[in-house]
């Protein structure tokens, strides 16, 4: 009976109103529970989003900073290789005003006809310029290489005009002004046309003076890229020689020659004594590398180099060793070339059968070729590249 009334107490209404207070509560419950959640969902989506725009960021950055180094290394580039171009350019300016007032103080210091002539001249443009070493008595020994391996007339003109290759002999003057030997050179020059007469006085012993002359006379009289000295007992194969030296011509400062080291020599009384031998250490002791003087050759910056310091430049007792004394401390670089440097037939014969023409040959024994004036001939018939070598080389 309790039971019954307790139970009509609780009307429907009650009812409804526990209901929906229930789910008020059970919403705000589920918002307590299940927002945060979210939120944090979000905030790390969110922050994963903001790190993902940082990297990009940065890496935009990075490559915008690397590009730009790029660019300016590029330029720096740039600007160092116009600054060593500058370089190059004011340096070769400066050698050829140098050259050029070198020669003006010449022609004021001496009043010859030959100084105010090349003073006053414009420079002619040449590959070459062979210099053949020659002494007054030495007219048989001109003789034999007119007959050989130097054209004449008008083929050495031709040579000039038409490959660049200018051959002289270089000869000096006698102690006696006018004299007798002076007048039979220049008998021989009005007959061949093929001398460069140097301020010079003649003498074995002068030679390393004779060489600085020679290379300023040259450089001042001919804008050439090589300038060579050989003697005039030596056989020399011209299209080898161009050919050879033009597959340098690309470097600035060339010494090319067959290198040697030689002994030297302290004694009194013996060929190729060297008095200043104490300049070079202890007895015993040899020079530097240098190259052989019968022949060498030179570029335009090492020749244009003595013509601007002739005056200072040292001269050891003999000329190969002065000229290498020269370049030791340059930046030259020492090309040995040893087809420069081939012995007589056989040896020559030997390797022009074999396809390989020697540039030049000569005896060591005689530094030169033995009894050239009988010999030269027969050298040139057996050694020699051909007559058209020279017309038909490239370079």
């Amino acid at each position: 009976m309790r039971s019954r009334s307790t139970e009509k107490k609780v009307s429907p209404k009650w009812i409804l109103i526990l209901c929906i207070s229930s789910f008020f509560l059970g919403m705000l419950f589920t918002n307590r529970i299940w927002a945060p959640s979210e939120s944090n969902h979000q905030i790390i989506s969110r922050q994963r989003h903001e790190q993902e725009l940082q990297v990009v960021s940065e890496d935009c950055t990075t490559k915008r900073k690397l590009g730009q180094a790029k660019d300016i290394m590029g330029e720096v580039y740039k600007t160092h290789e116009a600054i060593q171009s500058l370089d190059k350019t004011i340096s070769t300016l400066q050698m050829e005003l140098a050259a050029t007032r070198s020669v003006q103080e010449m022609s004021g210091l001496d009043t010859s006809p030959h100084l105010q002539q090349v003073s006053s001249q414009t420079k002619k443009k040449a590959f070459v310029v062979i210099g053949i070493n020659t002494a007054f008595s030495s007219r048989k020994r001109r003789d034999s290489v007119r007959e050989t391996w130097m054209p004449q007339g008008e083929k050495l003109q031709q040579l000039e005009k038409e490959k660049g290759i200018v051959i002289r002999f270089m000869i000096g003057h006698s102690a006696t002004s006018n004299s007798i030997l002076d007048r039979a050179i220049d008998s021989e020059e009005a007959q061949h046309n093929d001398f460069l007469r140097l301020e010079h006085v003649e003498g074995y012993h002068e030679l390393s003076a004779k060489t600085k002359t020679f290379f300023s006379t040259a450089v001042a009289t001919w804008d050439a890229e090589f300038y060579v000295k050989v003697d005039d007992d030596v056989h020399v194969n011209l299209g080898m020689l161009a050919a050879s030296l033009a597959r340098h011509r690309s470097k600035p400062r060339v010494y090319m020659g067959c290198m040697k080291s030689g002994p030297v020599l302290a004694q009194k009384n013996v060929k190729y004594h060297e008095p200043e031998y104490w300049k070079f250490g202890e007895e015993g002791n040899k020079y530097f590398r240098h190259a052989t003087g019968q022949i060498y050759a030179i570029s335009k910056d090492l020749a244009t180099y003595i013509s601007i310091n002739q005056p200072i430049l040292h001269k050891y007792a003999n000329e190969d060793v002065s000229l290498g004394s020269w370049f030791i401390g340059l930046e030259a670089e020492h090309i040995d070339e040893r087809n420069m440097c081939c012995g007589t037939p056989p040896d020559c014969e030997w390797k022009a059968q074999a396809g390989n023409v020697c540039i030049a040959s000569f005896d060591w024994t005689c530094s030169g070729v033995c009894k050239s004036v009988e010999r030269i001939k027969d050298v040139h018939a057996r050694c020699g590249e051909g007559d058209g070598a020279v017309w038909s080389a490239l370079f």
